[in-house]
């Protein structure tokens, strides 16, 4: 059974907290769909379509992505070796995000 493909609503939230979390705010754009005649910033509602088009078209195509394992690995190994934190250069750091 293949999963529901999310609603604009539900992207729309992704989206948002994705940019609010990189500190984008999509509500400094002007509202609507076209773009302000003075700054030339598009308008809200059109940069929320296009990112919403973008998400959709690239979560198949990463979700599909898998990661090859080593020749000769058994896959319950190869799973729980694609578990494991990326390396870093200063780990003390991510200490802190795992909390």
């Amino acid at each position: 059974m293949a999963p529901t493909p999310p609603t604009d609503a539900e992207l729309d939230v992704l989206i948002r907290a994705r940019l609010a979390s990189l500190g984008i705010d999509l509500d400094q754009l002007p509202p609507g769909t076209t773009a302000d005649p003075q700054t030339g910033s598009p308008g809200r509602d059109s940069v929320l379509a296009s990112l919403r088009s973008f998400v959709r078209g690239t979560v198949g195509t990463l979700a599909a992505y898998q990661p090859p394992a080593p020749a000769g690995t058994d896959p319950a190994v190869a799973m729980a070796l694609s578990q494991q934190p990326a390396p870093m250069l200063y780990p003390s750091i991510s200490t802190e995000w795992r909390k």
